[in-house]
């Protein structure tokens, strides 16, 4: 097997500045096929297009889609993309503070459960999707500084915009009517154990101990993974997240859809340790 090559590159992801990397061939023959069909389509439309990438937590989405956006506007044939995150719809933090759910059968604040799809103002992000599609709208941001939402932060006016986030797909109430705002669509798949891993590793980063992180995991961040695995519809294309960082395609809307399977094995081993 032929050794990979892979382009780094210093980018500005959620306020910070990262180094990040892409193999060549995720570029050539995964990322800008995409690019151009979002091209073509929005051509064949004439009119505005919108695209989502939906994938579980830390398959690092947000990254994607701005490097997305990045390459298209560094190609002449490629129209220029406009990269989104669905994060600026979480309801307001005063709003998850003060109001709870039934979880698990005893009443908790969404506040406990942020993040969880019963924590997004569902309903205001297909108004402005719809909105998007048309004339264009101002944005909604999640400002990690201060842990909140800022409405209505930038504008957006582009022929392509590319929505990226959990629960995109989800074939739950109230997120189809988000699904059918898509003109196209990609599924990211990922191996559960690899993203229990970087999830946690994501939260010792932040300053929770490995006991702490591990008791997040298991109550919050791992059945938002079961529910993007299990609950997601197939997307117009499939990509595969690999262990080392990679993408690859795997399967478009004219293959049959290899559903990913959740190794349940891992919130038992949890319970148990």
């Amino acid at each position: 097997m032929a050794e990979k090559i892979w382009k780094s590159l210093t980018m500005e992801v959620n306020g910070v500045a990262q180094e990040v990397k892409f193999t060549t061939a995720a570029i050539d023959k995964v990322f800008k096929p995409f690019l151009t069909k979002l091209t073509e389509l929005q051509g064949l439309m004439d009119r505005k297009v919108v695209a989502f990438i939906a994938a579980p937590p830390a398959t690092g989405k947000t990254t994607l889609a701005q490097f997305l956006e990045k390459l298209s506007r560094e190609e002449i044939m490629l129209t220029n993309v406009r990269a989104l995150s669905m994060d600026g719809f979480h309801y307001p933090a005063e709003f998850l503070k003060a109001n709870k759910i039934l979880h698990d059968g005893k009443e908790i604040l969404l506040n406990d459960i942020k993040g969880a799809p019963e924590t997004f103002d569902v309903d205001t992000l297909q108004i402005k999707l719809r909105e998007v599609r048309q004339e264009g709208t101002d944005w909604n941001i999640y400002d990690r500084n201060i842990h909140d939402v800022i409405e209505n932060a930038f504008s957006v006016e582009d022929d392509i915009v590319l929505l990226e986030g959990n629960y995109l797909l989800l074939e739950e109430p109230r997120w189809t009517n988000i699904r059918v705002l898509a003109d196209y669509t990609v599924f990211i798949k990922a191996d559960p154990t690899m993203l229990k891993d970087r999830l946690i590793s994501r939260k010792i980063r932040g300053g929770l101990t490995s006991e702490a992180a591990a008791n997040f995991y298991l109550n919050s961040d791992s059945r938002n993974v079961e529910r993007v695995l299990k609950n997601s519809a197939r997307g117009n294309e499939t990509w595969q997240l690999q262990s080392d960082g990679d993408f690859i395609k795997i399967g478009d809307m004219d293959e049959d859809f290899d559903e990913v399977i959740f190794d349940e094995t891992i919130l038992e081993d949890e319970a148990d340790s």
